[in-house]
């Protein structure tokens, strides 16, 4: 039997979609909160109060993403073009996101809260339109054995990206007073969109391989997780109908605890720490960890098996959020804890998605895609309500990493409850000959 290798070169380049999305968001995560509570506290210093309306605001914005994602999912899995299923919904998701994303900074400079609201409601719009195609591109072309170190290769380019977003806001981050300093780190995320967008283009011809892959993807059914046999327009086997609802529920409580420091941990950093720039700081640091943890995580996985894998991936987050929790300044134990809670998610984020598109037909990726961003969605349109009511309630944002503590320690519980089938055949080659790098 023909021997499976990951195509090193195709990965990389695929990882250009998931690279700008996480770039764009990383800015947005960033900026977004802080422009909506300066403007809701009349341009003065960010009044906690403020809070629960800036989280509803931002979980407004992810509530189209809950539809949008299953729908653009179902239909690029339908698509047939000269250009691919997926690749016409990249492309021009990733062209309209770079021209209209510095809007948001233009109409903060110009007082417009209104202006802010709808210029991020048309950015995730746009965004939500080619992020499921991005994503489902990847399990298109390889093979089911090989997803989880794809995936880390994936999130390591993506992540680049967001260690530009996290240097941005460093360079940028000083003042949002200031209307160039507001408005530059979004045209810098622009002009790098359109440059990943024409070299995705320019290498990535999607039909050819399809074509290229369709042996190997046949011999990775072979090596399929599932416990029961999948096939297209039949429904999953009861255990693994079991198996995808506890990944959803598990899905959705670790995504709501990492959203909500995403959301507020520029306001965490400005109000409890007394600097909005070492919100870059900490993303630098979690992106760094997460990084170097990425293509270990898909190797292990070989070895322990993608449920242990993210078991200790969640350990290793709760165990991060739990020193944080207890340090209010920017002092060595407190990033520390940062570092070993982006190495915990990095674990996670490798083997849960190709968890759940492992029971997903070749024709039918991006529905399984959807099922599995809808739920993270639905977290991260119900977490900045929730923990923004009780910063409010509180009055202060160290609310925040024992928030995300509580479940982070569900989705740990929930996550034994699934099962992963035993003594699968090892699917990789050792070392460096498991890339394909010829």
């Amino acid at each position: 039997m023909k021997e499976l290798k990951l195509n090193y070169k195709s990965t990389l380049f695929i990882g250009f979609g998931f690279f700008s999305i996480l770039m764009l968001w990383q800015i947005y995560n960033t900026y977004a909160p802080i422009f909506l509570g300066k403007l809701l506290s009349d341009g003065g210093d960010i009044d906690p109060a403020t809070a629960p309306l800036v989280g509803f605001i931002m979980a407004l914005d992810n509530f189209f993403a809950l539809f949008m994602l299953p729908i653009f999912g179902i239909l690029s899995d339908r698509t047939k073009t000269k250009y691919g299923r997926r690749m016409p919904y990249i492309i021009v998701g990733m062209f309209v996101s770079a021209i209209i994303f510095p809007l948001i900074a233009v109409a903060y400079i110009l007082n417009s809260l209104a202006g802010v609201i709808i210029m991020m409601l048309l950015v995730l719009i746009v965004m939500n339109i080619y992020r499921n195609p991005a994503v489902s591109l990847m399990p298109d072309v390889t093979p089911k054995p090989l997803r989880s170190k794809a995936n880390g290769i994936i999130n390591l380019i993506g992540y680049v990206g967001a260690i530009i977003g996290g240097a941005l806001v460093i360079v940028f981050g000083q003042s949002v007073d200031d209307p160039l300093l507001s408005v530059m780190p979004f045209l810098v995320v622009s002009g790098v969109m359109l440059v990943a967008m024409i070299v995705l283009f320019i290498k990535i011809k999607e039909n050819k391989l399809v074509q290229d892959t369709k042996e190997d993807m046949e011999i990775g059914e072979q090596h399929s997780t599932t416990l029961g046999e999948v096939k297209e327009n039949v429904p999953l086997s009861k255990q693994d109908k079991s198996n995808m609802i506890f990944i959803l529920i598990a899905v959705f409580l670790w995504f709501a605890a990492f959203n909500s420091i995403e959301t507020f941990i520029s306001s965490y950093t400005e109000t409890v720490l007394g600097r909005l720039d070492i919100a870059g700081t900490i993303t630098i640091i979690m992106v760094l960890s997460s990084m170097i943890t990425f293509i270990p995580a898909g190797f292990l996985a070989g070895y322990i098996g993608r449920k242990f894998s993210v078991i200790g991936g969640l350990v290793l987050m709760g165990s991060g959020l739990f020193v944080a929790m207890l340090f209010q300044e920017p002092n060595a134990p407190f990033f520390l804890s940062i570092s070993v809670i982006g190495i915990g998610w990095a674990f996670i984020n490798v083997n849960s998605y190709p968890m759940m598109v492992e029971m997903s037909h070749k024709n039918n990726v991006g529905r399984y895609t959807g099922y599995y961003y809808t739920s993270s969605m639905l977290a991260q349109s119900f977490t900045p309500i929730v923990v923004g009511a009780f910063i409010s309630y509180i009055g202060s944002y160290t609310v925040l990493f024992p928030y995300a503590l509580v479940l982070v320690l569900g989705a740990f519980i929930v996550f034994f409850f699934v099962k992963e089938k035993k003594d699968v055949p090892k699917e990789i080659k050792k070392g460096l000959d498991a890339f394909d790098i010829d």
